[in-house]
């Protein structure tokens, strides 16, 4: 039961007026919206941010292990760009939807940037999907103005002819225990800034295989108990 059940509409939105906010869990609380605010990932970041000085059409595959920040970083990413964004979930890489996100790419975008086509853990998509996607992915078919982001946990069971026309991008957990562990206590730190027992912030991250969006939500537990 939530602590504003039963309360009207116009009550709730006095009561966030006047600072008694919903409660928010870390994952989303410390979300990056800009690509410079992510741990680690040193190399993404000159990528991308190379790229923003002078974007153009293309399509890009963020490979590695959940919680590396994947989805979230074509999200920031987009934001930056200021572009329209056309996000197909994991469960929904289908030819229909496929399709019909990439009918609306050929219309100018709101902001007149680029439309963005997100289409989270490919790898899982179906093989008709992919299939579809190549001769979308072909120069006389691209869509105009739009660039293309789609996530993987791995690249096998990819088209090879779908990885041809992609450029793959590594997005890693390794060297991520330690400027985790930092990001981890800096977090801890404005949460409970009078708690005197602090936890153990690279064990946290080791605890969670490096996976971040797994540390915090290991972090929040923690400052629970503090």
């Amino acid at each position: 039961m939530s602590l504003f059940d039963g309360v009207t509409p116009s009550a709730k939105a006095k009561a966030v007026q006047d600072g008694f906010a919903f409660p928010e869990g870390l994952t989303d609380k410390y979300q990056p919206n800009t690509i410079d605010q992510f741990v680690g990932l040193d190399k993404v970041k000159r990528i991308f941010t190379k790229f923003l000085q002078a974007p153009y059409k293309s399509a890009w595959v963020f490979v590695g292990p959940p919680g590396t920040g994947k989805t979230t970083f074509a999200l920031a990413l987009a934001k930056q760009l200021n572009a329209e964004v056309k996000h197909i979930p994991s469960q929904e890489c289908n030819v229909e939807n496929i399709s019909r996100k990439i009918r609306e790419c050929w219309y100018v975008p709101r902001n007149n940037t680029f439309h963005l086509v997100l289409v989270d853990e490919i790898d899982k998509g179906s093989n008709a999907a992919q299939l579809h996607l190549l001769s979308k992915l072909d120069a006389t078919a691209y869509p105009p103005q739009t660039i293309f982001v789609f996530t993987a946990n791995t690249t096998d069971g990819l088209e090879a002819r779908f990885l041809s026309r992609t450029r793959q991008i590594e997005f890693s957990s390794h060297g991520l225990a330690e400027p985790g562990a930092a990001h981890l206590e800096r977090i801890f730190s404005r949460e409970a800034p009078h708690a005197t027992d602090k936890p153990n912030f690279l064990r946290i991250m080791r605890d969670s295989k490096n996976n971040l969006r797994d540390a915090l939500m290991n972090l929040e537990t923690e400052l629970l108990a503090a």
